[in-house]
């Protein structure tokens, strides 16, 4: 899967609420909160973070061009603010202009090295760029931190990461450590029901399946996936109730294609 089908895994940043709490253990107190969540107590800083979110916004509807003019306004106000640079990132990162990303990356990892969110996003972009291993070490660290409010979407790119590696016991049990901590992190279920299918264990895969599509609208991919499947088990009725579906939501995909050439494998 392409770097920029992916985009749900990289999508904008997710607040953590500020409160007093216990004493954070000595095993994690190297670790950060957000950045993005600490108080703000400056004018610029707080200008900083509007245009910074307002980025991520843009970012999230492939305004890269906005999103990119919006991280530049942060820097002007705070040259200080690593959420800024790490949307820098993203932006070149899909943009495919991996010098520049990584040099956004890292300096923002500078300003804000235990950051847990500018962490999975530079995880992913090592991964994305054949350092798989450094982007695993990433989301390891990540998922560790306590303030980090979203690691079902960590535990997701390490499995990403693993089926870059094509190692599918490894990313199986990263996307099942991402559906258990977050039974609605639909990218995780079809990537399970993938790596069953693949596996010959085609009632898991249905099982993954259904849970996909009862909480989400389905894809040609997980529909095309759902025909293979029930091929598999026999389910004639089944497998046609997708094509049908297939046919008429996505006529023109490469997964409709492949249906019409009786390409199952």
């Amino acid at each position: 899967m392409s770097v920029k089908r992916l985009l749900p895994v990289l999508a904008a940043l997710c607040a953590l609420a500020g409160c007093a709490g216990p004493r954070i253990p000595t095993s994690v107190a190297n670790l950060d909160r957000p950045m993005s969540d600490e108080p703000v107590v400056t004018d610029a800083r707080r200008k900083a973070k509007v245009h910074v979110e307002l980025g991520q916004a843009y970012f999230q509807a492939g305004r890269y061009g906005v999103a990119l003019d919006e991280a530049r306004s942060a820097v002007a106000y705070d040259s200080g603010y690593a959420p800024a640079y790490q949307l820098m990132g993203l932006v070149h990162m899909f943009l495919e202009e991996n010098a520049v990303a990584a040099a956004n990356f890292e300096y923002a990892m500078r300003l804000a090295p235990g950051d847990p969110e500018i962490m999975n996003s530079y995880g992913w972009f090592l991964c994305s760029t054949g350092k798989e291993q450094a982007g695993l070490e990433q989301f390891a660290t990540v998922v560790r931190n306590p303030y980090y409010q979203t690691p079902t979407r960590a535990y997701a790119n390490a499995g990403l990461c693993q089926l870059r590696l094509k190692n599918d016991q490894a990313a199986e049990e990263q996307f099942l450590r991402a559906v258990e901590t977050d039974n609605g992190n639909f990218q995780a279920l079809f990537h399970l029901a993938a790596i069953t299918y693949r596996r010959g264990a085609n009632e898991a895969s249905k099982r993954y399946l259904g849970a996909l599509h009862q909480g989400s609208e389905p894809t040609a991919e997980s529909l095309w996936l759902a025909i293979r499947v029930e091929r598999r088990l026999g389910d004639r009725a089944a497998e046609a109730g997708f094509v049908q579906q297939l046919r008429r939501r996505f006529p023109g995909s490469l997964e409709f294609k492949a249906f019409l050439q009786g390409q199952y494998q």
